[in-house]
């Protein structure tokens, strides 16, 4: 059983309204779990008065609740080709909606440490399909804009959570706890809508299914769908996509690279959450609902747009590197804006001068961000979801550490020499997408999963064979 041309029930041939649709549906999601993030980090104080705990106690309900993208789509992603994305998505934004009553209703801070884990756990597993449930329903020369919507929602979602926490937070009359209230109600509108407007987008169990009608009404057995021929057990679906990704996370230099560049700036992005509110009160006299508006920057979808324009125009010479001019640029924006916030965070400079820093800095991170996820995916195609997972499970271990040590870096470098170092570890990383602009293609050839994709393409554009990916390889890409 396969589709044929012009399939309607192919999920690359639905209606580009039907398309959006499960784009937007797929974006709110990730924009849901990130904001979480920015809007229980902002609402310390409010916590810490509450259930009298140190903020030591409330940064560990953060960093959980990061760890939980790193590690848990390693699993649970897996189960999506057993039983397909829709099911998982349902699942996994009730759960999470559950996860965050447990924590609107916490008695104390073990509670709510417990409630964030589970949050991180049930969250990551719905936002890792994101990118997969893209690629599913988009062809790979349309996924520009879907992916720019994707990192939009992400980065943008993480500032919004910061402003109407800190709105929320501070109201005497509400404080910590309706922060988590407001996400209850905004998660169960979701569940709503995924059951209303989500479609399964994973061909393979779209086929597997049709099969399954087929066999029901001719009752003959012999109808299968492909992935239905020396179907690999869940024990083995599991086994590879804990190992592979580790692999891809030690051999190979693209996503060793990549890893440690978008990781760095991830965990950089969570000490600023732990400490632009405590700075900017201090020095400005910000309070915490004003300072959640630091973090709002749209500036990178404009330059994830103007990205889109760069590679159309230079793919056919460039090929895959074709996606790293922007990059490029934020390379040198990331350790500029930090240098200017580090060491313009004082009381007799305008307020405006660090927030236009920090500005630049998120969207430096928002071009990283996509860049992450379009280079990767070009470069490795069919093994794509593997070498996503790696540098997820990277960056999300450093926006794990990192927030637990800054209070006492900040404490005892004060934050002009704190953040001055992390600038100077920025302008370290800086040369990564300038090497691999003028050499990608030259470090891909050494690379032996990189040789394998080409030797495939080039059997395909031959005509010799189809390449047609495994299940697990089909899995959806990670954030």
């Amino acid at each position: 059983i396969k589709f044929d041309e012009g399939d309607p029930r192919d999920p690359q041939n639905f209606s580009y309204a039907r398309k959006w649709a499960i784009t937007l549906t797929c974006c709110v999601f990730a924009g849901i779990t990130a904001s979480s993030a920015s809007s229980y980090s902002i609402s310390y104080e409010s916590m810490m008065q509450d259930l009298h705990c140190t903020q030591l106690q409330a940064t560990v309900g953060l960093s959980l609740y990061v760890i939980g993208f790193g590690i848990v789509p390693l699993i649970s992603s897996s189960f999506s080709e057993e039983c397909g994305r829709r099911p998982l998505y349902i699942v996994s934004s009730a759960l999470f909606m559950l996860a965050e009553v447990m924590n609107a209703l916490a008695p104390n801070i073990q509670v709510v440490i417990v409630s964030r884990t589970l949050q991180g756990v049930f969250g990551s597993t719905g936002a890792s399909l994101v990118g997969g449930s893209i690629a599913d329903i988009w062809q790979p020369h349309e996924r520009g804009v879907p992916m720019s919507l994707f990192a939009f929602s992400s980065i943008f979602s993480f500032g919004l959570g910061s402003v109407f926490g800190g709105l929320i937070a501070t109201s005497p009359h509400l404080g910590w706890r309706w922060v988590q209230w407001v996400h209850v109600m905004i998660s169960g509108a979701y569940v709503l809508d995924v059951i209303l407007v989500m479609s399964e987008t994973r061909s393979s169990i779209v086929l597997a299914r049709i099969a399954k009608d087929t066999r029901k009404m001719t009752g003959d057995p012999r109808y299968r769908s492909s992935t239905e021929i020396d179907k690999p057990s869940m024990t083995s679906l599991i086994k590879t996509s804990c190992t592979r990704p580790l692999y891809f996370l030690l051999t190979e230099p693209v996503v060793q690279s990549f890893s440690l560049w978008s990781g760095f700036t991830w965990g950089v992005v969570y000490c600023l959450l732990e400490s632009a509110t405590t700075e900017f009160q201090s020095v400005y006299n910000f309070t915490v609902s004003e300072t959640g508006l630091v973090f709002l920057s749209i500036i990178g979808l404009a330059a994830n747009t103007y990205q889109e324009t760069l590679y159309r125009k230079y793919f056919p010479t460039k090929g895959q590197e074709a996606r790293l001019y922007m990059a490029c640029v934020a390379a040198i924006v990331l350790p500029v804006s930090m240098f200017i916030y580090a060491w313009t965070s004082s009381p007799n400079i305008p307020w405006i001068v660090p927030l236009i820093a920090l500005t630049a800095f998120m969207s430096g991170v928002f071009v990283i961000f996509q860049v992450s996820f379009l280079y990767l995916a070009d470069c490795y195609g069919p093994y794509t979801s593997s070498a996503q997972a790696g540098q997820s499970l990277a960056r999300n271990i450093m926006a794990l550490v990192f927030p637990l040590f800054t209070q006492q870096m900040f404490a005892g470098m004060t934050y002009k020499w704190g953040l001055t170092l992390w600038a100077l570890l920025s302008v370290v990383m800086a040369p990564t997408p300038w090497v691999f602009l003028f050499l990608g293609s030259k470090i891909r050839s050494h690379s032996k999963a990189s040789r394998k994709i080409l030797e495939a393409e080039q059997q395909q554009s031959d005509g010799d064979q189809t390449v047609v990916s495994s299940p697990t390889e089909e899995r959806n890409m990670k954030v």
